[in-house]
């Protein structure tokens, strides 16, 4: 089977906040009156809010004082003030979609992570976007890549999911039966499953090169 859609994680593969997140959410509870909150316990009670359309839920969660809506609208804007696209994105895509269909599966609250698309104005970019926040389950439930490839029209062995994480992305994607190329930082390890590595800084310059080799990979 022939490659027919390349589907892209967006944080941390397509764009990169440019300021520190804990900072980002100290300033957004201090702003709400509320109490500072660790990093990792953010990310605890976010995996509980899968299906959410705001991150105001994750924030009831976690603060016992101050207005977690308050501090949901702060860390938003704050999230979107410091978000910075990796070089070359949007080319890249729209190079992508003159071959292939080109998708979107983001993890996150819906207004979030459409709010991050209007940001950087990338809203329309993409031929799909699924955002978890809209699904009974975020990656790497096999629902979530089950959901974009059925937008977007196409068989699991026939498309490949660009992401960073080794998990969430690159296992999803692998059990899901697509091809998966990791994108590197110094976020993760490599993912050994994984088909392809791309450093991030390199990823409008290689991806091509690499779907190029993959024609007929089937």
């Amino acid at each position: 089977m022939t490659l027919a859609a390349v589907v892209f994680d967006l944080d941390y593969t397509l764009a990169v906040p440019d300021r520190d997140r804990q900072t980002l959410l100290d300033e957004a509870t201090a702003a709400a009156g509320g109490r500072d909150i660790d990093r990792s316990e953010y990310l605890s009670e976010h995996r509980k809010h899968r299906a959410t359309e705001t991150r105001t839920p994750i924030f009831e969660g976690l603060l016992a004082t101050g207005d977690p809506a308050e501090a949901a609208e702060a860390y938003r804007e704050g999230v979107n003030e410091a978000l910075v696209p990796v070089a070359g994105v949007p080319e890249l895509i729209e190079e992508l979609r003159t071959q292939y269909r080109v998708g979107l599966l983001t993890d996150g609250p819906v207004q979030a992570q459409e709010a991050k698309l209007e940001t950087l104005g990338w809203t329309g970019l993409f031929d799909s976007v699924v955002v978890t926040g809209s699904l009974p389950a975020g990656k790497p439930d096999g629902r979530a890549f089950e959901a974009v490839l059925g937008e977007l029209g196409v068989a699991a062995g026939a498309a490949v999911y660009v992401g960073d994480n080794p998990d969430a992305d690159i296992r999803g994607a692998k059990d899901a039966g697509m091809l998966a190329v990791q994108v590197l930082s110094d976020r993760f390890e490599r993912a050994p499953e994984a088909d392809g590595y791309i450093e991030r800084d390199q990823l409008a310059d290689e991806l091509m090169a690499f779907l190029d080799q993959q024609v007929g990979w089937r």
